[in-house]
């Protein structure tokens, strides 16, 4: 019974299909994995990285999320999990030297933000 109320009190947000490799967004993800959600907004808006800005949006929406869908507050929130995993990758074919092509690979990426409210 209490591991069914824990699953409850979470909000996630889900971003699929980003135009970046999950490979740069681990290394956003992991500065903020456990820190509180005003802190790791903070941390990822002075963040000079490609992924920053997809995940603060991402997490000002879990934010959201929390407050409006599982009337959750904002202030004793927490980012227990921020995960990204690979996505569908685009093929592309680049001409090459006599008459030959070479591949490009065009990653995409799965981010997941799972928010919880610290226990008092």
């Amino acid at each position: 019974m209490q591991e069914q109320e824990n699953t409850l009190n979470e909000a996630r947000a889900t971003l699929k299909n980003a135009r970046i490799s999950a490979r740069k967004v681990k290394i956003v993800a992991d500065l903020i994995r456990g820190k509180d959600a005003e802190e790791a907004l903070t941390i990822v808006k002075f963040t000079p990285k490609a992924s920053s800005e997809l995940i603060e949006k991402l997490l000002k929406s879990a934010i959201a999320n929390a407050e409006n869908n599982h009337r959750m507050k904002a202030d004793k929130l927490y980012v227990a999990e921020i995960y990204a995993n690979q996505g569908p990758t685009l093929k592309r074919i680049r001409p090459a030297a006599k008459g030959s092509a070479v591949r490009i690979r065009k990653r995409t990426s799965h981010i997941t933000i799972v928010l919880r409210e610290k226990e008092d």
